[in-house]
């Protein structure tokens, strides 16, 4: 009996001990991987010739190869376990042929993806309306693209749906166009309100000389003519050259004391036997 138990105790001993140096070299494996990894990736960055890339491939490349690495590193570990790596490969193939199926949103992005860095529709940096998210490109990924909002909101879209939707790309051109109104009374002086504001746009800091500022009538309503003011900037300023736009409509409009439009309402006598019923009504009983 004791001979039984002893043997027993040796076995745990030995299959604790063949376990627990599995385990440790695991961890050895995995602490020194990812070592190797980040010194990797370390390396990329400061890598001349990755700088000589453009941003955006640059960064596209640093991730596909830290997710190829990351697997690499995860057979590793496996294989100190044990666990044959041809075998693992043919399962992980399985796999992933079932999560395709089942994820084949994430397989249309990451194509997605392989075809913006490929086709270039917009770079890092760019002020771009992409997937109805209007931002800067902060940075494209294997399966998204991180947009920064205007209201400074860090905002990711799925590449599919961007490839699939309109992109607009505002940093392309060199200038924009900025599009303000003002609207002018009937008896005002067009003439002169048109060229007092074509005068000042071009004073503005950050306006493009050519194409000039232009001020023409847009249409009519109800209160007078209505002009179009545009003057024309890069994108980095637009919002500047729009509320400075807006002021100066403001103060040069109202420096030539030109008629303000003004809304009337007009109140007419109801008829005697309406105003009756009104009357009544007005004083319910009690």
């Amino acid at each position: 009996m004791d001979e039984r138990v002893q043997r027993y105790i040796d076995m745990g001993v030995a299959l604790g001990v063949s376990v627990g140096t599995k385990v440790v070299g695991a961890i050895l494996v995995w602490v020194i991987g990812r070592m190797i990894v980040r010194a990797i990736l370390s390396m990329m960055e400061r890598s001349s010739a990755l700088k000589k890339l453009d941003v955006t491939l640059a960064h596209y490349l640093q991730s596909a190869v830290s997710v190829l690495l990351n697997i690499l590193l995860i057979l590793a570990v496996l294989s100190v376990f044990g666990v044959e790596t041809t075998t693992f490969a043919g399962l992980l193939a399985a796999v992933g042929v079932a999560i395709g199926m089942a994820w084949s949103g994430l397989l249309s992005n990451l194509a997605a993806g392989t075809f913006m860095i490929l086709l270039r529709p917009f770079k890092v940096g760019d002020f771009v309306t992409a997937g109805g998210v209007t931002g800067t490109v902060h940075s494209i990924g294997l399966f998204g693209t991180t947009l920064d909002t205007p209201d400074n909101v860090r905002t990711i879209v799925g590449n599919a749906k961007i490839f699939n939707d309109t992109i607009q790309n505002f940093s392309v051109n060199p200038v924009r166009r900025v599009d303000c109104v003002a609207q002018l009374a009937h008896g005002a002086d067009h003439e002169a309100a048109m060229t007092r504001l074509r005068a000042h746009l071009a004073l503005i800091p950050n306006v493009a000389k050519q194409p000039a500022p232009s001020v023409e009538i847009l249409e009519f309503n109800l209160a007078g003519p209505v002009l179009a003011v545009r003057p024309f900037c890069h994108t980095d300023h637009y919002w500047d050259v729009y509320f400075a736009t807006n002021k100066i409509i403001r103060e040069e409009l109202g420096k030539l004391g030109l008629p303000v439009p003004s809304q009337h309402l007009h109140l007419s006598q109801l008829p005697a036997p309406l105003a009756r019923a009104a009357g009544d009504h007005s004083h319910p009983a009690a």
